[in-house]
């Protein structure tokens, strides 16, 4: 599995559940790396997306603990190990894409983490998990910074041993 979040410098995710940022660069980033794959996001972060729809030509699967919860487009797990079950019929690059809670869920699965942080402190109320040196994460490859609307932004990969 692999994690893809755009971050302030502070690792912000959010505020009031919805995104700090909206750069047309890390969407552009966002759907490269996403398109024709699954993605994998609590129903807060479905929400968040336009007309909270989920998104096209991707897999779109919600993590909910309410076992009422549906929504055309989607694919719906209740926990965990739902969710394990559910990816094993499933071929191709996985990708969480957030919220926060989701993330620390899944975070010890992933693997890979795409990162775009914005140099900014967005005052956010919602954090990605540290990844942590200790937990084998590594920095393994660092964009040149962009600039977008007055923001300076990079993008950083980083990678562990499962």
């Amino acid at each position: 599995m692999k994690l893809i979040a755009c971050t302030d410098r502070n690792g912000g995710i959010g505020k009031n559940n919805l995104p700090l940022f909206s750069i047309s660069g890390d969407l552009r980033f966002f759907k490269e790396k996403t398109m024709g794959h699954t993605i994998i996001m609590g129903r807060k972060t479905l929400d968040s997306l336009p007309c909270g729809k989920p998104l096209p030509d991707r897999t779109n699967i919600v993590l909910s603990r309410d076992p009422g919860f549906a929504r055309d487009g989607v694919r719906v797990c209740n926990n965990s190990g739902e969710l394990a079950l559910l990816l094993r019929d499933i071929s191709g690059d996985v990708y969480v894409i957030g919220g926060g809670e989701v993330y620390r869920e899944l975070l010890p699965f992933c693997d890979t983490a795409y990162i775009t942080v914005v140099d900014a402190d967005a005052d956010a109320d919602t954090f990605l998990p540290k990844l942590d040196p200790s937990d084998g994460w590594q920095l393994t490859d660092q964009s040149p910074d962009h600039e977008e609307n007055g923001l300076i932004y990079r993008f950083l990969t980083f990678e562990r041993h499962i």
